[in-house]
């Protein structure tokens, strides 16, 4: 591979760590006859106390906002899990354990969940390889919209969806930078996604249920 450029390795890493996670039905969301809560979420965050010691304690917060918007929420969560750096001396569950955090409620969606995060991060094998280049990753969202099919697919659920239930897609593009023998190396490459997320009256405020599979969006 020493014939290769700091680019082209770089596109090459893109392409694989371009993983994808499959779905069920609506992406795992429509609820039986005789679907009930399990009455436990995710575990809450814990509140760190920043110790400059500790570099993990630097890590900034991450956690999402707390709205109703669904559009904004989503661009929220595409921003938490793309934008990372492997060099800042953090592992892959440093970065999504602020999506895991603001999960369904309920624990219906949460095993879902947990499953599709994991495919839109790097294994912690891929991501010391990539922390020896010190890659960086950042996201730029060029929309964020309500895709055409989603009333279709509420019809379809037949009123097993909780109310308030919206999926976003993000589009975009997702940067990364890092160093090949000694030489800045830079890829871009497209990306798209859903998020599935529950809103009002199901819930005070938004919180992500599930994703789709990634570069294979709803349109």
């Amino acid at each position: 591979m020493s014939n290769l450029t700091g680019r082209q390795i770089m596109l090459l890493l893109g392409c694989a760590l371009a993983i994808l996670t499959a779905a069920v039905g609506i992406y795992g969301l429509i609820r039986g006859p005789g679907g009930t809560s399990s009455g436990d979420g995710p575990p809450a965050a814990t509140e760190v106390v920043a110790d400059p010691t500790n570099p993990v304690d630097t890590l900034r917060d991450r956690s999402l906002p707390k709205t109703t918007d669904p559009v904004a929420y989503a661009r929220a969560v595409a921003v938490s899990l793309f934008e990372w750096d492997t060099s800042a001396g953090f592992l892959p569950t440093d970065y999504t354990a602020a999506v895991l955090a603001d999960a369904d409620p309920s624990g219906e969606e949460t095993p879902g969940l947990i499953n599709d995060v994991a495919t839109y991060v790097p294994t912690v094998e891929q991501w010391l390889d990539l922390g020896a280049m010190e890659v960086v990753q950042t996201i730029e969202i060029d929309d964020a919209y309500v895709p055409d099919s989603w009333a279709a697919a509420v019809d379809q659920a037949h009123g097993h969806l909780r109310p308030g239930t919206t999926a976003v897609t993000i589009t975009g593009t997702r940067h990364r930078s890092g160093v090949w023998n000694g030489e800045k190396a830079e890829s871009s490459y497209p990306l798209s996604f859903t998020v599935f997320v529950a809103c009002p009256p199901s819930f005070e405020r938004c919180h992500v249920l599930r994703l789709s599979q990634l570069d294979n969006p709803m349109r």
